[in-house]
Formats: structure tokens, sequence, C-alpha cells
């Protein structure tokens, strides 16, 4: 049996991928089973921000598990320190707590946010409440979803914890009328990237920033996707020059090759936690934490901020530049762009099919949109070969809502492929 049909055949059915089996990455781009070449435009949603097989973190992966790869945090292994440290300084935040996922550290935001609301603000207990925005995607827990507003992410995973209170996302005002004695922290998303990459009005993140303090409430940053340079900063509250009191990391964390995640906090919210209260058996491991470290040294040393500012404004002028009834809206920063498409030529899944068959894999959104966050890694060269895909899909799209599509040569009998 091939590999999608032993998917099909032995995997619950949580993901519709494109079919396509892939075997082999390098940098940004993806080879199938069949030795047929991709450039990946998605890049396992930021989780592989510095591309396929980065040679710096696979080295360090390597040597870090031949020599101690999961001790427990029972003990102190050589590496977690030092990754924190950098960890901190990078973010300008004072502590942090390491774990595996995003939803992972989301979880510890929560928990954080909830203990500081009783212990430091005097919420009464069990009281607590958090903001959040519409349309937000923090991870799949029982939890999360329950303030999620995607139906289909709740459907049938009820009852759900109470203590959220959702507002319009980019609503400034309708923040404010949310707020009660009871609200202990805001968490929202700078950018939502599952939503279809909705960047929110200018002075928006400046405002939550003032209410918080306002208000005595914490303001915690989920940027797990938007994090680690994917924005053309280091982070995107970098954008508007404020600073939160909690921030969420994670995918980017891991360099490509493991689940790395850590919530990071200053140091009043982050002395909620003694020994007991919250734990991970693989949390802060040797190895993830050698990881870790290298893949925030790479993202600086190789320079991939600047990288993801420069190339993210090209790709977007370019993709503004495009004159396409078929496309309805590009928005983003950085090496993040949603690409709208026009639902009455065809459905971002449809757009995506079309992609593939010309080489370029992303992935929709929301069923109108087109992501297109490739690794920061990436050359301008395949950039602009991929958004040459790009604009050819667009031709197709439109030309089958007004004929029957014409037989083509599929894009991998014109192209080299490397071995």
């Amino acid at each position: 049996m091939d590999a999608i049909g032993l998917e099909a055949r032995y995997s619950a059915a949580n993901y519709h991928p494109l079919p396509v089996v892939l075997t082999r990455g390098q940098g940004s781009w993806l080879w199938d089973v069949e030795g047929r070449r991709y450039l990946d435009m998605m890049s396992a949603y930021s989780a592989v921000s510095h591309g396929h097989a980065h040679p710096r973190i696979i080295a360090v992966l390597e040597q870090q598990a031949r020599r101690l790869a999961v001790p427990s945090r029972a003990f102190y292994n050589d590496r977690l320190g030092v990754f924190l440290e950098k960890l901190c300084k990078v973010t300008g935040l004072d502590q942090a707590l390491p774990m595996n996922t995003g939803a992972e550290a989301v979880e510890t935001a929560i928990k954080a946010a909830r203990r500081w609301g009783y212990r430091v603000k005097g919420i009464a207990p069990d009281r607590a409440e958090i903001i959040v925005a519409d349309g937000n995607f923090h991870g799949r827990t029982t939890t999360i979803i329950g303030f999620s507003s995607e139906p289909d992410y709740r459907d049938g995973f009820g009852p759900f914890a109470p203590g959220f209170r959702s507002v319009p996302f980019g609503d400034l005002a309708a923040v404010e009328r949310a707020i009660g004695a009871n609200t202990a922290a805001i968490l929202v998303e700078p950018i939502q990237g599952e939503a279809g990459i909705i960047v929110p009005p200018d002075g928006w993140l400046k405002g939550l920033r003032r209410l918080c303090d306002k208000h005595h409430v914490l303001l915690i940053l989920d940027e797990v996707q938007s994090g680690l340079g994917r924005t053309g900063a280091w982070f995107a509250f970098q954008h508007e020059n404020v600073l939160p009191d909690g921030l969420v990391l994670g995918k980017a964390l891991g360099g490509g090759v493991l689940p790395v995640s850590a919530f990071v906090g200053t140091h009043e919210l982050m002395a909620v936690f003694t020994p007991g209260s919250h734990g991970s058996t693989f949390g802060g491991n040797a190895l993830a934490a050698a990881v870790g470290l290298e893949a925030l040294s790479v993202i600086e040393e190789e320079s991939l901020v600047e990288q993801s500012r420069v190339l993210g404004a090209h790709m977007l002028a370019r993709l503004k530049a495009m004159r396409s009834p078929v496309l309805r809206e590009v928005r983003g920063r950085g090496l993040w762009i949603g690409a709208e498409i026009d639902p009455a030529y065809a459905s971002a899944r449809e757009a995506c099919e079309v992609l593939l068959e010309k080489g370029v894999l992303s992935k929709e959104t929301h069923d109108t949109v087109v992501r297109l966050a490739p690794p920061l890694v990436i050359r301008q060269a395949d950039l602009d070969w991929g958004l040459d895909r790009f604009e050819e899909m667009l031709t197709v799209l439109e030309g089958r809502r007004h004929a029957p599509a014409k037989e083509s040569k599929p894009w991998h009998a014109e192209t080299t492929l490397a071995s």
C-alpha cells in the first residue's frame, strides 16, 4: 500500500493533506518520493523558518543527542540555563518557562495569568477572566478551543472551561468595555495567522498596552507563529515599540527539527510559579535547549530578521502588483502574507492544488486565503520563481471560469531537478 493509502488506513482523519508524499527537504525546497522538487511557501506554519535541515542546527542536534538528550528537570543540565538566558535577552523579558508545543506554552500563560490575578491583583478565587479576540487560534487543547470562535474547532468537544471573554480583533473600544474587576489578562496574537494573516490597525498594540497599564491587567502576546523574525522584526510587538508582560513562543524555536516552546515573562509574573506548580517531562530537556539556543543564534548571526523584512516587502509589492480578478486582497508583514482568493473563481484549496501542480507548496486557511510564508533563508531568486508560479495560478483559475482548462505540460517536465 502506498504512503497516502497507509495514512488513510491507520491515521485518524484530523487533516486533509494535499496529495503529495514528501521524503526530503533542504533549505527552501522539498522533494517527493518520485523525485519532484517543490518550493516550500508554508514553512510548517513558521516551524521551519530556518529552512529544512539547516546545517548548523543539524550539527548541534547530532552532537547534543550523542552527549545528553533527555534527563529530567529533577536535575540541572548544562544547556538549559544558557538557552533561557539568550531567550530572555532577545525578548527583553526576565524569565522563561520551557515547554514543548505552542499549545502547552499557551496553557502555561493561562495558568500564570490566573495565579497572578489571585495572588497579585487580588481577584476573588476562581473568578479570574482573560480577554481574547474573535478569530483567535492559540492551539487545540480543550481549554483553548473553548474560547475559539471557529465552530469546527469546538463541535463535540465541550463542556468548556469558563473564564474567557472574546471581543472583536483590533477593536480597542471593545476591549475596554470588556475589562472588569476580575480581568487578569488580555491574551491575543499581534497578527492573526490561522484567521488569514489578519493585521490589526496601527496603534492597536500600543492601545492595549495603555489599557493594561490603566486597569492593572496583564498583556500576554501569542507569537508562536509571528515571532522570531517572521514579520520582519524579532517579534511583531516591536513594530509598535511595546513590551508585553508575557510572551508565548514556539514553532521556529525548535529550528525545524524539534518541538520547543516557552512562556517568557516579567519577574512579577513568573514569580507565581513555585516548585510543583507546573512542569513537563520533556520541556527544557538538554537536547531541546541546545537546539533552541542554536536556532536563536542562527537567526541573529545570519541576519534572518533583516532578510524577512527586505524580502517580505519585495513579496508584498510583487503580489500587490498582480492584476487579477481572482486575487481580492493581499496583506501581511515580512515573509508572512495572506492572499485572499475570490470564491467566485475558486476556493483557496483549489488555488493550492494548482500551485502544487506548478511546484509550489502552501495550504489554505478559512477557505479563501492562501498562506505565503517561506523559510526566512529563502533566496530572492527562488522567491521570485515561486511568485511567478503564483501569478500563473491566478491565470489558470481565471481561465477556468470562462472556458474549459487546456491540458498543460507539467512544470516538472521543464525543470531540471536537483539530486
